[in-house]
């Protein structure tokens, strides 16, 4: 079976960011998700189409085809009292380098590490931690196997369902 839409895809993997490596996945606990479905980035899958099992990969995706230049406007200052919870701030929650999850008032989710603590601001980066880096991947397609019709229409963790293992790293409680 070939990596092509609707299929589930186990990979292994190795990804660096200037020579160092920052993520390995073993063919043990494989990477798996539906191809085509938008659960990678596009470029990456592009790179995968077409393989077979046991098939290897080695490409690099510059910055502008994985995660975007860094973006200057993505850094904001943010009230401080937004963090409160209560009418007070976690012990420890505002530290600089931490990421937050955070949410707009649309109730999208997506990540933000604290830039700068202020007296009455918070100065928060919510670029992706990869934005303006060139990622070189290599690895091996593991597994391709047909999408059950409830894989199809809820996705393979339930990311249709608002969840996605990046968010978290644990969907077995997400509905």
């Amino acid at each position: 079976m070939i990596v092509e839409t609707n299929k589930v895809i186990s990979l292994s993997y190795e990804l660096k960011v200037d020579g160092e490596v920052i993520e390995t996945v073993k063919a043990e606990k494989p990477m798996q998700f539906i191809f085509g479905s938008g659960y990678l980035l596009p470029k990456f899958e592009s790179h995968i189409a077409g393989k077979n099992v046991g098939d290897t990969f080695e490409f690099t995706l510059a910055a502008a085809d994985a995660y975007g230049e860094h973006d200057p406007n993505a850094i904001v200052e943010l009230p401080k009292h937004l963090f409160e919870i209560e009418g007070k701030i976690e012990e420890g929650l505002l530290t600089v380098g931490k990421v937050l999850p955070m949410s707009d008032s649309e109730g999208n989710r997506f990540h933000g590490t604290v830039e700068k603590v202020l007296e009455d601001v918070i100065v928060m980066d919510f670029n992706h931690a990869l934005a303006g880096d060139e990622l070189h991947f290599s690895g091996q397609v593991v597994a391709v196997r047909e999408a059950t019709q409830e894989e199809l229409v809820n996705g393979l963790y339930g990311e249709r369902a608002g969840c996605k293992p990046s968010d978290c790293g644990d969907c077995s409680g997400c509905s």
